[in-house]
C-alpha cells in the first residue's frame, strides 16, 4: 500500500510530506518529511517533544516525554498547490506506542467509536466563517478598503474584488476532492464563508483543517491575514462555526437511512426530527454550558455570545439554550431531518467541539431526554426579562463561567478523557486570569482622569 501510495505521489512531483497533527486549541502542527520516509511516518510516526505541544501534559523526560504524529492513511494524501512537491498528512498522536488520548483527533475518534458501537455514523457539515484583514498603523481593519456597507451580508461589490483568492481556495478545495457548494460575503466587513459537502464526522474535521491550512497559505500570499478570531470588531457580528448535523444507520446498506429523519406521523404533529433526534438535541441543550466551553474557547468568543445591536442590525449568534424550526436566533436550529449546531465559533477546536457534541447527543437518547417546547419566536427581538419569564437559560457569558460549567460536567469531561480535560481546564483558566489582569485603552480612556 505504502509503495504504491508512494510511486503515486512521486509521479504528481511530490517530495516531501506535511505531517499534520491538531493541538489542543485547533491550531495545525507538524513537520516536513521526506516521501521516501512515508512507511517510517505510517508505521511510527514523525517524533515531536511531547510537552511544548499545548494540551498534552506530557513530561520533559521519559518514554512518555515523545509524541508521534502517525499517518492516518484513511484520509487522502493531499498535495499543496501553493506549495509545489508538498504533500499534507493527516496524523493522529501517539505515545509510548500507544494511541495518545489528548489527541484532539483521538478524542473524536473514541466519540465516533461509540456510535458505530451501535450501528451509526454522524455526518457533520460545516460552515467556516473567517476575516480577511491587514494591520495599518496598528489598527486592524478588513483587507478591503472598500468594503464599508451597513449590511454587507452578500455584497456583490466587495465580493468580486475577492474573487481570486476565493477562487483559489475553491480550486484547492475542489483538487482535494471536498466538494464546494458556495462562497459568499458575510455579515461583517472583512467577512466571508465557504460552505463545502458534508461527510462523516471525522472527515469533515479533516477537511477543515485542511481549508484553514489553505486559507491561511492563500491569504498570506496576497499580503493579508487569514483569521478565524470570533469577533475582532466590536460593531459588528463575530464569526460562527455552524455544524449541520445528522445521524445515520450505518447497517443500511447504502448507508441511506437518516435516523433523524421524522416519521410522517411526526411531521404530521410539527416535528422536524425523529424521537432520536429530539433526544440527541434535548442532550445538546443539557449539556450547553460544558459544550460551550469548547465550542467557545476563547476570552473573545464571548464577545460574540450576546444578543444585541450590530452595525447590520443583529449578531447572528445564540445566546440563549433553545431549539426552533428554522430559527436562526435560536442555540439548535431545527430542519427536516438534521439539525444545525449554532453555538461553535470559528476559533473552536472542530475535533472537540464535534466529540463532546456525540457526548451530550448520546446522554440525551441514553437517558430519553425531551428537549421541551420549540421556540417559534425571535429571541433577539425578545427582553431579558421576557427571556427569564418564558424560563430560556442563557448561555455562559464568560470564558470563566463556560469553564466552570465544563469542570461540573461529568458526562463532556469523560468525552475529553482525564489528561485532556484537566489540561484545557488550567490553560483556559490561565487565559480568563490573563485577560481579567489586562489593563485596557478602554479602562483608561475611562478612568485614568475619571477620579
Amino acid at each position: 500500500m505504502s509503495d504504491t501510495q508512494r510511486e503515486s505521489l512521486q509521479a504528481r512531483g511530490v517530495h516531501t510530506l506535511l505531517a499534520q497533527f491538531t493541538d489542543m486549541h485547533g491550531v495545525a502542527k507538524g513537520k516536513y518529511v521526506p516521501l521516501a520516509q512515508l512507511d517510517e511516518l505510517i508505521e511510527t510516526g514523525a517524533g515531536f517533544a511531547g510537552p511544548s505541544i499545548w494540551g498534552t501534559g506530557l513530561p520533559r523526560t521519559g518514554p512518555r516525554a515523545e509524541y508521534y504524529a502517525r499517518a492516518d492513511l484513511a484520509h487522502p494524501i493531499d498535495p499543496l498547490p501553493w506549495q509545489p512537491g508538498y504533500a499534507r498528512v493527516v496524523c493522529d498522536g501517539f505515545v509510548a506506542g500507544q494511541p495518545f488520548e489528548a489527541c484532539p483527533r483521538q478524542v473524536l475518534k473514541r466519540a465516533s467509536a461509540r456510535l458505530a458501537e451501535r450501528g451509526w455514523q454522524l455526518k457533520t457539515g460545516i460552515e467556516p466563517e473567517f476575516f480577511l484583514l491587514q494591520k495599518q498603523e496598528g489598527r486592524w481593519l478588513p483587507a478591503d478598503d472598500g468594503d464599508r456597507l451597513d449590511k454587507p451580508s452578500y455584497d456583490l461589490k466587495s465580493l468580486p474584488r475577492k474573487a481570486a483568492f476565493l477562487h483559489g481556495l475553491q480550486d484547492t478545495l475542489s483538487g482535494w476532492g471536498r466538494q464546494v457548494l458556495q462562497l459568499d460575503h458575510e455579515d461583517a466587513h472583512g467577512q466571508y464563508e465557504v460552505n463545502f459537502a458534508y461527510d462523516e464526522a471525522l472527515a469533515s474535521a479533516d477537511h477543515l483543517m485542511g481549508f484553514k491550512l489553505a486559507a491561511q497559505a492563500l491569504a498570506e500570499r496576497e499580503g493579508w491575514v487569514f483569521s478565524m478570531m470570533p469577533k475582532p470588531f466590536a460593531n459588528q457580528p463575530g464569526s460562527g462555526l455552524h455544524f449541520h448535523v445528522s445521524l445515520w444507520d450505518l447497517k443500511d446498506p447504502a448507508h441511506g437511512k437518516g435516523l433523524f429523519s421524522p416519521s410522517a406521523d411526526e411531521r404530521t404533529q410539527g416535528h422536524d426530527l425523529s424521537l432520536l433526534g429530539r433526544q440527541f438535541i434535548a442532550g445538546v441543550l443539557a449539556h450547553a454550558p460544558a459544550l460551550c466551553a469548547l465550542a467557545a474557547p476563547t476570552v473573545n468568543s464571548y464577545k460574540r455570545l450576546v444578543v444585541g445591536e450590530s452595525l447590520s442590525g443583529t449578531t447572528w449568534a445564540p445566546a440563549y439554550v433553545a431549539h426552533g424550526p428554522n430559527n436562526r436566533t435560536a442555540m439548535v436550529r431545527t430542519l427536516p431531518g438534521r439539525f444545525e449546531w449554532r453555538l461553535p465559533d470559528a476559533s473552536a477546536n472542530p475535533y472537540l467541539a464535534t466529540a463532546v457534541l456525540i457526548a451530550a447527543g448520546l446522554d440525551g437518547i441514553d437517558r430519553g431526554l425531551d428537549p421541551g417546547p420549540a421556540c417559534t419566536e425571535d429571541l433577539f427581538a425578545l427582553s431579558l426579562g421576557e427571556i427569564h419569564r418564558r424560563g430560556v437559560p442563557l448561555l455562559p457569558q464568560s470564558l470563566a463561567e463556560a469553564v466552570d460549567a465544563l469542570a461540573a460536567d461529568a458526562v463532556v469531561a469523560a468525552a475529553l478523557g482525564p489528561v485532556l480535560h484537566g489540561e484545557f481546564l488550567r490553560l483556559k483558566r490561565d487565559e480568563w486570569l490573563g485577560y481579567a489582569r489586562h489593563v485596557s485603552t478602554w479602562e483608561l480612556e475611562r478612568y485614568a482622569a475619571t477620579f
